[in-house]
């Protein structure tokens, strides 16, 4: 645990006191590397982040059972803005900037994620403009009129004005065209890269994910099926079926869950 920013262990999620979405999960995320969680949808990749970051008591949401360590603490229980006070910045899916405030003004009230922390530096907004040239231009403008991408810039901007440890990145992708994605996904790299902040990115665009992520897990109805480095991966013959869109034949199947149907591959949701 010592060389991991993010330990998950063996988490029970329950929403509405019913409905079970994750079951037995576990995960790491090693200090300094960008590990990818990847799974179809209602898999329970965003319920993952959700209940590291604690908002799941904000949507009726219970981690029942199992263990979350990160930033040298045990976050269940944890209200949201303490576990972000700890150096854990969470990066939500459809970017949640505060739309009438100004770009500045948003990044000004994400310093509240450093109160009461000690060994922080001051806010350093021109580290943002620096990843974020485009925010720069725009620091005055009403958040809410800015385009998809610059939005989700904003987003990654305000995670690390709180300087976390760990970012937790949900479906940074969505609703962006493709020069856009690799222009983020390059500065996502970059910002791991200069920085050594750990990070655990959730994401629906394989290819993108794999391109900057040193680990991958590969989530099916709220368990890990498979995990490894993205290099064996991106070799192994269901990951390319099913999530790089390689077919073995004109019928190929669209999810782990189908591959009982196949002899070879009953291994996956064992």
């Amino acid at each position: 645990m010592s060389d991991s920013a993010l330990s998950v262990r063996n988490i029970e999620v329950v929403y509405h006191r019913s409905v079970q979405v994750l079951r037995g999960l576990s995960l790491d995320v090693p200090r300094g590397r960008i590990v990818a969680l990847l799974g179809s949808n209602g898999a329970g990749k965003t319920t993952t982040l959700k209940a590291i970051s604690g908002l799941l008591p904000l949507e009726d949401g219970e981690l029942r059972s199992g263990q979350i360590h990160a930033a040298g603490q045990a976050l269940a229980g944890v209200a949201p803005h303490r576990v972000a006070r700890l150096g854990v910045a969470h990066v939500r899916e459809g970017r949640h900037v505060f739309e009438d405030l100004t770009v500045e003004e948003n990044l000004v009230a994400a310093t509240q994620a450093l109160k009461g922390r000690s060994a922080v530096k001051p806010a350093d907004f021109d580290a943002i403009y620096g990843y974020f040239p485009r925010l720069a231009e725009r620091r005055r403008q009403r958040s809410g009129y800015l385009s998809g991408g610059e939005q989700q810039m904003l987003a990654i901007g305000r995670a690390l004005i709180g300087q976390p440890t760990l970012i937790l990145l949900d479906e940074p992708s969505l609703g962006l065209a493709p020069k856009v994605v690799a222009e983020i996904f390059s500065i996502i790299e970059r910002i791991n890269r200069e920085q050594g902040v750990s990070m655990l990115l959730v994401e629906q665009n394989a290819f993108a994910a794999f391109g900057i992520a040193h680990h991958g897990y590969i989530m099916e109805q709220g368990k890990v099926v498979v995990d490894g480095p993205v290099e064996r991966l991106r070799d192994d013959p269901d990951v390319k079926r099913f999530y790089l869109g390689y077919a073995e034949n004109e019928d190929a199947l669209a999810s782990f869950r189908h591959v009982k149907h196949y002899k070879r591959r009953k291994r996956w949701l064992s």
